[in-house]
């Protein structure tokens, strides 16, 4: 979550503005998210998907470095999208799974929430590369304002923020902004719902194990 803070915050703002460090900083970061997500991935399926995630980032990368071309913004949203998806899947079955509430399941719920925000600026940027002119205010085309505009777009989408410089106009991009915007508004209240079940099912499980210590029937004791 930190390196997704990092990347989201600090590199791809420097990028934008032409900065060299900026440019390394983005790329090393980047590289750092994807060599975690392969330690952590215990199943073998996971690790070869975001395998091929991190070869097409890397890919992506070193061809930029000689001829920007859409090829390019092709291979870098395709990794980020596989890198997002199959870990947010991964992280969504942990934060949405049984078990106590703890630090680990919020930190993993605000990782989960930058995941839905980076899948959608892979979605948008092959919708703007496929479709001409599918955004007001916006063009896909290889520089180094081109991932701070579609983060940008992306978590204004998702959060509702909606300032107008930028806007669908392709009935394509207005159905996936339309889909961003309905998980942004749901995946709030359905967290909160999930946990709070969760910490009620654990303390009723504590007062279950208390009275069993005791040699009591689970609510017997109270009405008696």
């Amino acid at each position: 979550m930190v390196l997704m803070l990092l990347l989201f915050f600090v590199a791809v703002p420097l990028q934008a503005t032409g900065s060299e460090p900026g440019q390394m900083l983005g790329a090393v970061v980047l590289l750092g998210i994807m060599a975690c997500a392969l330690v952590m991935s215990g199943n073998p399926w996971v690790f070869a998907l975001l395998l091929v995630g991190l070869v097409m980032n890397g890919t992506a990368v070193v061809l930029r470095l000689h001829t920007p071309s859409r090829m390019d913004i092709m291979l870098a949203a395709g990794g980020w999208l596989i890198l997002s998806v199959v870990l947010g899947s991964v992280v969504a079955r942990l934060v949405f799974g049984p078990g106590r509430v703890n630090t680990h399941r919020v930190i993993g719920a605000v990782l989960l929430y930058l995941l839905v925000a980076a899948a959608f600026v892979a979605v948008y940027a092959f919708v703007g590369l496929f479709i001409p002119n599918a955004f007001a205010g916006l063009e896909i085309v290889d520089s180094p304002s081109n991932a701070s505009n579609l983060i940008y777009f992306s978590f204004v989408t998702l959060t509702s923020t909606g300032y107008g410089d930028i806007a669908p106009v392709h009935p394509i991009a207005r159905a996936c902004c339309n889909i961003e915007t309905i998980i942004g508004q749901l995946y709030p209240a359905t967290l909160l719902a999930r946990l709070v079940t969760l910490e009620l099912e654990h303390r009723r499980e504590r007062i279950a194990g208390r009275d069993a210590s005791r040699g009591e029937h689970p609510g017997r004791g109270r009405r008696e």
